[in-house]
């Protein structure tokens, strides 16, 4: 299997929701090469989720798992403990009314 560097995922992540006209950014910049992913979709109604990518050791399949959901304030304090622990943690933050993330894209899962 191969792995991307983590800077080049979010970049080609960046941009394939722009194509889609899905605004975003990079809340937290991280280590360009290992770095760990956390993708925030915030539905701009006050309410986010948060999704890191997790690996199923039986399978070695990925997928995109929800590690904090609910009020935006609440999403972001559990964002905000992610970054004191992993100073190498990549945050990038979709803004999207109807739920869009692309996540389950191919390419992107």
């Amino acid at each position: 299997m191969i792995r991307l560097a983590a800077d080049l995922w979010v970049k080609a992540y960046l941009r394939r929701l722009q194509i889609e006209h899905i605004p975003a950014y990079i809340a937290a910049k991280g280590d360009p090469t290992s770095g760990a992913v956390i993708v925030k979709l915030a539905t701009l109604d006050g309410k986010a989720v948060a999704k890191q990518r997790s690996y199923d050791l039986m399978t070695g399949e990925r997928s995109w798992m929800i590690l904090a959901e609910g009020p935006e304030a609440e999403v972001d304090a559990v964002l905000a403990r992610q970054k004191d622990r992993d100073r190498d943690l990549w945050i990038v933050e979709v803004e999207s009314r109807e739920g869009r993330d692309l996540l389950d894209h191919v390419g992107l899962t």
